[in-house]
């Protein structure tokens, strides 16, 4: 008969049983998708699970992406060309590039001045008042370009880094790198102001990413989803039912293997439960003051202010509830969106009016309550304008040089970045690409953009594709 080995000491029996115990927690964190290794680089690029670690330590944990659809013009908001006054009504003098519509007139100056705002200051058009304010925060990139001058290709591009449909959505993308910090709501939500953009629902698709990581669509009215309340008088009944699902989904992966479309029907179904509780709290302002209700214009006369001050404030208060990426869709205004090929005037008067307001109480609130240094606001649209009319009052779409603007977390505030021509035209100097624009997005988030794939068709796909570089200037 065999010797037992030497009793265990009481010390080494509890040292043992305390790391036992420790590292059953750790698993369980590290299993949730809110937590997970910080700096611990990631060499599994070439698998299809969630990268939960980070390159290097970020400066953001979440991104707030204002979406202009349609196009607003560069040179109406926040690049001012004296030259369009002095020229006004001329023709243009430099090379033309082809439009979407071919229909060339004039000059056109702007109709609204532009003013130096903030200590930095910084030439803001008077369309916007309320955002020219918090200029000191902004860094304005001036020498954006895209590849495509036609708003679907634009949009999937702006949002994909890919002119076609059926890539991951950047959103997908940084949850998928990242996970969520919120257990009863999704890592990516897009609130649907009125205007689903040209491109429809696949702007914010998952593409080849699994199924839980698409975006989920909620209205900014006061049923933001379909079917929150539950069917069943009792919570427990309904537990059992999606247990019993559950069970028959679990059985039947069992039978054919591991399967993205039931997987993620499990997660989603047990998402969807949780959210019966959380977005009823989410969307419940009763709890804010009147002053900040006042901030963001709930009270103002325009219908299309309170519906995008709406946005806003869910804006922040899902930021607050941990959501990684949230995108704010334009409110209808009556009319086009910011896509103005005829009635300039009118037309950015109304879509400016809709949303100057409710941005600067956003980065107003957010910098009130410390978030706004771990959150990253991104403003702009999928290309700008042309600087000489089409037809008489409008202009046609411009991919050759545009503004968009960040704010926020990791970002150096009261920052000019780049040039276009006299004309604004063409970008000209520090010309930023798309691809640049979510490399550097990535990087506030502590993520290396040449890092984050995902094994797809035979080869490691990335948001970036096989370009982009960090714009470094604008980081603080």
């Amino acid at each position: 008969m065999s010797r037992l080995a030497s009793p265990l000491s009481r010390r080494a029996l509890l040292s043992r049983g305390a790391n036992g115990f420790g590292a059953l927690a750790l698993t369980s964190l590290l299993t949730d998708s809110a937590f997970g290794s910080l700096l611990a680089p990631s060499t599994e690029t070439d698998t299809n699970r969630p990268a939960t670690t980070l390159h290097h330590p970020p400066k953001a944990k979440s991104v707030i992406f204002l979406y202009m659809d349609g196009g607003p013009s560069q040179v109406d908001t926040f690049d001012p060309k004296p030259r369009l006054t002095r020229e006004h009504g001329q023709p243009i003098q430099t090379r033309v590039e082809p439009t979407q519509f071919n229909d060339v007139g004039a000059v056109l100056g702007s109709p609204w001045a532009f003013r130096r705002r903030g200590e930095s200051g910084i030439p803001v058009s008077d369309l916007f008042p309320h955002v020219g304010s918090c200029v000191d925060d902004l860094a304005i990139i001036r020498s954006m370009v895209s590849n495509f001058s036609e708003h679907t290709n634009a949009n999937y591009f702006l949002h994909t880094c890919h002119g076609q449909q059926g890539r991951p959505s950047a959103g997908s993308w940084i949850t998928y790198g990242l996970g969520s910090e919120s257990q009863d709501l999704p890592g990516f939500v897009v609130l649907n102001g009125g205007l689903i953009p040209p491109g429809g629902l696949d702007c914010f698709g998952n593409g080849f990413l699994s199924a839980s990581y698409q975006a989920s669509i909620l209205k900014s009215g006061d049923r933001p989803l379909a079917n929150i309340a539950p069917a069943d008088d009792s919570l427990d009944v309904q537990r059992r039912k999606l247990d019993l699902i559950r069970s028959m989904d679990r059985d039947l992966l069992t039978q054919i293997g591991e399967h993205d479309a039931i997987e993620s029907a499990i997660a989603n179904a047990e998402l969807a439960f949780r959210m019966q509780s959380a977005v009823p709290e989410l969307t419940d302002l009763s709890g804010e003051s009147p002053a900040t209700l006042r901030l963001y214009g709930f009270d103002a006369p325009y219908p299309a202010t309170q519906s995008y001050a709406r946005q806003c404030l869910l804006a922040r208060r899902l930021v607050e509830r941990g959501v990684r990426f949230i995108e704010l869709t334009c409110p209808g205004v009556g009319h086009d969106r910011w896509d103005q090929h005829s009635n300039l005037k009118k037309g950015h008067e109304d879509n400016a009016r809709a949303v100057d307001q409710p941005i600067a109480a956003l980065l107003r609130d957010l910098k009130a309550r410390g978030l706004l240094d771990s959150t990253l606001v991104v403003w702009g649209g999928e290309f700008g304008r042309t600087p000489m009319a089409q037809g008489t009052n409008g202009r046609d779409h411009n991919p050759f040089g545009f503004t968009m603007w960040l704010a926020g977390g990791g970002i150096k505030g009261g920052t000019i970045h780049g040039a276009t021509d006299d004309y604004g035209y063409h970008a000209v100097e520090n010309k930023v690409e798309i691809y640049d624009l979510h490399a550097t997005i990535l990087h506030l988030l502590g993520i290396d953009h040449t890092r984050l794939t995902y094994r797809f068709s035979g080869r490691d796909m990335r948001l970036t594709d096989v370009h982009g570089h960090v714009v470094h200037p604008i980081l603080a």
